[in-house]
């Protein structure tokens, strides 16, 4: 194997640099994944998040071939197709046995390699033992990288508790929007209402399956009572927008629950009169990230078509392309998800 190989190096969202880096050494317990398919993901591409720690390689959506394995590793050997998750938890401490395992410290300090637009990472010791998962052969690497999104969407329904006869209202429709979109009918929502500012994704929204999109500079929860004839139970707000959280505030019922997948900037303060939420018994909550559980459950669906997640897939590029890629997705137009394939030309 070459000792050198090519690397996405993100400094800004429009300066992704093609760069050449060390193939990394694996230890005894690690393994060497040479990476076919990375999602460009929404908080790649948040720019206030990711400049701190430039330059860096980014990519968390990931799937590709076991190439190398350290002499310990007994649960995967060289050419099985697998997914990797790049935060995963301790398993042992308070957070996680609650069943809160995005809490957890060892989740925040984990990760790869070193990310996910390279030809090949390593995959730490505790990344094999709990954040991989061999793909089925059914399912494309394309479809494989789909698995962590979806499983943070899966979680964040959990959390919120979507169901069969929910009015649900999705403020954003990014890749995470839309995928809530997939899942709130899948797991039997009423309605699913959507909310954005770029045509194109209201119209995907649509023909994904909600019953409605409205643009985001309407008033919202008069769209809302003009949908369905009332508010939403359940709101998942997947914009960051402070205009997005007051809409999205605006158009919870009584009894409703709000969830916020996606916060505003840090330092960016929402003013609430919480009277009002007190009185009508409204739930708020929070969904970060995804833990072991989401990520084999991200799997199944995909692998039994419940959540297509093929027709998400707007662009396919090659790692010297990445550029292109980010700047497509910071800019949203008319792409929703592009992935890079590091080792294609």
């Amino acid at each position: 194997m070459t000792e050198n190989m090519q690397v996405g190096m993100y400094y800004n969202n429009s300066d992704v640099r093609l760069e050449t880096m060390s193939v990394p050494k694996i230890g005894d317990r690690e393994l060497l994944l040479q990476v076919e398919a990375s999602g460009i993901c929404g908080s790649d591409v948040l720019e206030w998040y990711r400049i701190k720690s430039a330059p860096l390689v980014l990519g968390h959506e990931v799937t590709g071939v076991v190439s190398q394995i350290g002499k310990e590793v007994t649960k995967y050997k060289p050419g099985d197709r697998v997914f990797v998750t790049h935060h995963v938890p301790c398993n042992t401490c308070d957070y996680c046995l609650d069943g809160h395992e995005t809490a957890c410290d060892t989740l925040y300090n984990t990760k790869f390699d070193p990310g996910g637009f390279a030809q090949f990472l390593r995959v730490p010791e505790i990344n094999v033992d709990r954040g991989m998962l061999n793909l089925p052969d059914d399912v494309s690497f394309h479809e494989g990288s789909f698995i962590e999104p979806l499983g943070t969407v899966v979680r964040g329904s959990r959390n919120a508790q979507i169901g069969v006869g929910d009015n649900v209202l999705i403020l954003g429709a990014g890749t995470a929007g839309l995928l809530y979109v997939k899942m709130a009918k899948a797991l039997g929502a009423s309605t699913v209402g959507v909310t954005d500012l770029n045509p194109y994704r209201m119209k995907k929204a649509i023909e994904f399956g909600a019953d409605y999109a409205t643009n985001a500079r309407n008033d919202v929860p008069a769209e809302v009572q003009s949908a369905i004839g009332g508010l939403a139970n359940k709101v998942i707000i997947c914009a960051g927008a402070l205009p997005a959280v007051e809409q999205g505030l605006a158009s919870v019922d009584r009894g409703g629950t709000v969830m916020f997948f996606a916060v505003p900037k840090p330092g960016e303060k929402v003013s609430i009169d919480l009277t009002p939420y007190w009185r009508n018994d409204v739930t708020f909550m929070t969904s970060y990230a995804s833990a072991p559980r989401d990520s084999s459950e991200a799997l199944e669906l995909i692998k039994c078509g419940v959540i297509d997640v093929q027709d998400m897939i707007t662009d396919v590029l090659p790692l010297e392309d990445i550029a292109k890629g980010f700047q497509m997705t910071a800019e949203g137009g008319e792409s929703i998800k592009v992935i890079i394939e590091p080792n294609k030309k």
